[in-house]
């Protein structure tokens, strides 16, 4: 009987396993506050990485090995009481086919990560309730990281998760938190998931599975092809450029990408790129250091 009982544990552990989707490492910078060392930064600390690990954020299933791996780093500036203040550095990442390389797919820096907070109490995520701020902020970055690696296996395939991360920023919207609305700056949660959901940035989900499908998946087989198709993605992007000069979502984009893709255009196979780098200065003028490496 014990030993029926010990299989039906590992099976539930195993199923366990396969739902979650993240492999988040989370830390928390407390340096700013002057007090680092509070047992209460250690306590948010691991909380906040079991609710973002733990959590079962979609009905997918999720083998242990196809975990998105993510990384987050809450930097606390301030403490008073039960209130905090701070930013949030959120980045992710995706295998390529054939190699032990994983590509940059999501570099966000949030500027405005206020919230109340009291030790040991529970994180509770619903997406038609607004409980907690911290618990809004993150569950919306999740299902962006999220929506954004299914973008570059599926044509569009991270729709369905943009619009979960706009269903948390209007229940959030209501609350006195920054970061919710169209007038909280040109930098906000709010202006990226609407340019993702926007028919003016459409190229964008187009360009992300090209990039990293027909492109990256491929550079091992075919180099030359895949490097062209990584340009070609590239001169999808310029479309948005000429539409919206600047856009947060593109500088997001470039943010996570410019160092891959010096790298891409620095060596292999060789193939046109006059017109790529004319693109890159473009699109990205302050990553001009990067476009000035690339040689052929």
């Amino acid at each position: 009987m014990r030993r029926i009982l010990l299989i039906l544990i590992c099976i539930a552990t195993a199923n366990l396993t396969l739902a979650q989707e993240l492999n988040c490492t989370l830390t928390i910078d407390a340096a700013q506050t002057g007090q680092p060392n509070l047992q209460l930064f250690r306590t948010l600390e691991t909380q906040l990485r079991e609710f973002i690990n733990n959590t079962k954020w979609t009905d997918k299933t999720f083998k242990n090995q196809e975990r998105i791996d993510c990384n987050m780093t809450l930097v606390i500036s301030s403490i008073d009481g039960e209130n905090f203040n701070g930013t949030l550095q959120i980045q992710s990442s995706r295998p390529i086919f054939d190699s032990t390389y994983d590509s940059p797919v999501y570099n966000y820096f949030d500027r405005q990560v206020d919230f109340r907070y009291k030790e040991f109490e529970p994180f509770n995520f619903n997406i038609n309730t607004f409980e907690s701020n911290l618990v809004s902020v993150v569950a919306f970055h999740v299902y962006t990281i999220i929506g954004l690696d299914a973008d570059t296996y599926i044509p569009n395939g991270g729709e369905s998760y943009f619009e979960i991360a706009k269903q948390i920023t209007n229940t959030a919207a209501g609350s006195a938190y920054l970061g919710w609305k169209s007038k909280d700056g040109n930098q906000s949660r709010y202006q990226y998931n609407d340019a993702l959901l926007s028919s003016v940035y459409k190229e964008f989900h187009q360009a992300m599975y090209d990039y990293h499908r027909k492109g990256l998946d491929l550079m091992a087989a075919k180099p030359k092809e895949a490097k062209e198709a990584v340009s070609n993605a590239i001169t999808l992007l310029k479309g948005i450029n000429d539409r919206r000069p600047n856009s947060f979502l593109l500088r997001t984009f470039f943010d996570a990408k410019s160092d891959e893709i010096q790298s891409i255009f620095s060596g292999g196979p060789q193939v046109d790129i006059v017109q790529l780098v004319e693109n890159l200065n473009r699109m990205a003028p302050t990553k001009r250091s990067n476009w000035e490496e690339i040689k052929f």
